[in-house]
């Protein structure tokens, strides 16, 4: 069979092989690779490279022949000493031709970049990381918040897309110029861009000694699969978990507090609660109270009084809402106590999952 059909035709019954192959190269992209690393607190590692005055993810081109989970591991290897499996994804990126700042030489015709899920790294593995020299400057690990004013904006918003990915427990989200076609409830809160309040006060399970103050009661509203409700700042994406400050009106009953608070910023209603514990302020005579409880009732999303806001509600895993907080280290034995709760509670471990926006129902009844 023979064929007029050229490179710049759409390709047809009548198009001979080599023709076929020759319009497919000409539409041909580059192939990109990048690896997702956090540490403990969730912040992520990021590089600085001797080309290049932003800082970039561990990755690189795929080479000829190569799958982008192989080029993935193989740059890990290369560019940080550490031999690591990558076999989940997290996003893959079509990078416009207009997408990125490139010299006119290179011609650059636009790039299907994957990221993969590097991981937790515990203090053993970072401090095996032996950064390649000539190459990798340095290496450290940022806050979320920080990458756009470290990264290209594109990289930027393509590390975000794909650390909310992993939080949010979705399927790999698939990004145009960093941005997600199909945008989870963390993507539409915008989750993580803006700073993590850092409290890392100390978690004591037992009451709080009767000298402190208490400035704070939050709860672990668990819904019968086990997830707990997560407040999210439409503007700023902050997230939060119920409750809120003492009022002279609660009468110094923080169980008012919570409930009230839990009213005023999500109109939920929750059963018999159980205490946790609370944390203490280094140097200060403050507390701060945490409780577990049933989730029993939720309203039409109300107005907070406190902030002319209202939040975006939302189930996760304890698991997964530790990850949108910077709790540090006592946050393991909050969640430890959350657990037990739980488990006092008859309800069951959640397993991960996407985290679920609540819908904006007049009265919905939790069961």
């Amino acid at each position: 069979m023979t064929t007029t059909s050229t490179p710049d035709e759409r390709p047809s019954v009548a198009m001979r092989a080599e023709a076929y192959g020759a319009l497919r190269a000409s539409h041909a992209l580059w192939v990109g690779t990048s690896v997702l690393i956090t540490n403990q607190r969730g912040q992520v590692l990021l590089q600085r490279v001797t080309y290049r005055p932003t800082r970039l993810l561990p990755g690189g081109a795929v080479d000829l022949g190569e799958s982008p989970a192989q080029g993935a591991a193989r740059e890990v290897e290369e560019e940080l000493g550490v031999t690591a499996a990558v076999t989940r994804g997290l996003a893959v990126d079509w990078v416009s031709p207009t997408g990125r700042t490139t010299p006119s030489a290179m011609q650059f015709p636009g790039e299907v970049l994957h990221v993969f899920d590097g991981g937790v790294w515990d203090e053993e593995q970072i401090a095996a990381i032996r950064p390649a020299p000539g190459e990798i400057d340095a290496v450290e690990f940022v806050e979320p918040a920080d990458l756009p004013a470290l990264m290209a904006p594109g990289d930027a918003r393509r590390a975000l897309s794909a650390l909310r990915a992993r939080i949010a427990g979705s399927a790999p989200a698939f990004l145009e110029d960093g941005l997600p076609i199909a945008p989870t409830v963390l993507d539409r809160a915008g989750a993580l861009r803006t700073a993590r309040a850092r409290h890392h006060f100390p978690f004591h399970p037992g009451p709080a000694p009767e000298q402190l103050s208490v400035v704070q009661a939050w709860g672990w509203l668990l819904a019968p699969d086990g997830r707990a409700l997560v407040l999210l700042e439409p503007d700023t994406g902050a997230a939060c978990l119920p409750g809120g400050t003492p009022e002279p009106h609660d009468r110094g009953n923080p169980l008012v507090t919570l409930r009230r608070e839990t009213r005023e910023e999500a109109a939920a209603e929750f059963g018999e609660p159980l205490f946790l514990g609370h944390l203490s302020d280094p140097g200060k005579p403050y507390g701060r109270l945490r409780y577990a409880a049933p989730l029993t009732r939720l309203g039409p999303p109300p107005v907070d009084p406190a902030t002319g806001r209202t939040h975006i509600r939302a189930l996760a895993t304890p698991e997964q809402a530790l990850e949108l907080f910077d709790w540090g280290p006592p946050a393991a034995g909050q969640l430890a106590a959350v657990h037990q709760a739980r488990a006092r509670l008859g309800i069951p471990r959640a397993a991960r999952q996407p985290l679920t926006e609540l819908p904006d129902a007049a009265d919905l009844t939790i069961s």
